[in-house]
């Protein structure tokens, strides 16, 4: 068998595999989270939010709202070396993003059913 032969029916089937994947996987909520980024935010956004006094008062001053703040923690960066991640029983993590031009940043506690937003912070 030639080799051109060899790679029709390999993409051939690589194809008809893909279309069934697609069909079995529509509809699902199937993710690949697997770098520590896409993990840590997952699993903050899957608790419940909770703001402190302090970042309600910054959200009011800036016209920042809660949809800022899923965005954040949707495509933001968390950046490990500001985070203390093995700190008890809260871990606290500093997540970054830009919003409206701007680079924001967040300092979200997370503890094992809720998410506090602490602090946030518009980095000039």
């Amino acid at each position: 068998m030639s080799l051109l032969k060899r790679f029709g029916y390999y993409f051939g089937g690589f194809s008809i595999g893909l279309v069934i994947l697609a069909f079995f996987l529509n509809g699902k909520k199937a993710s690949c989270d697997y770098g520590p980024d896409a993990r840590t935010l997952k699993n903050i956004r899957s608790k419940t939010l909770v703001y402190s006094d302090e970042a309600k008062l910054f959200m009011t001053s800036k016209s920042i709202d809660t949809t800022n703040i899923n965005y954040i923690l949707f495509k933001g960066d968390i950046d490990f070396s500001k985070s203390d991640s093995r700190k008890k029983p809260c871990s606290v993590y500093f997540v970054e993003a830009e919003i409206n031009g701007l680079d924001t940043s967040i300092y979200v506690e997370n503890c094992e059913t809720i998410a506090t937003i602490n602090a946030i912070e518009i980095i000039d």
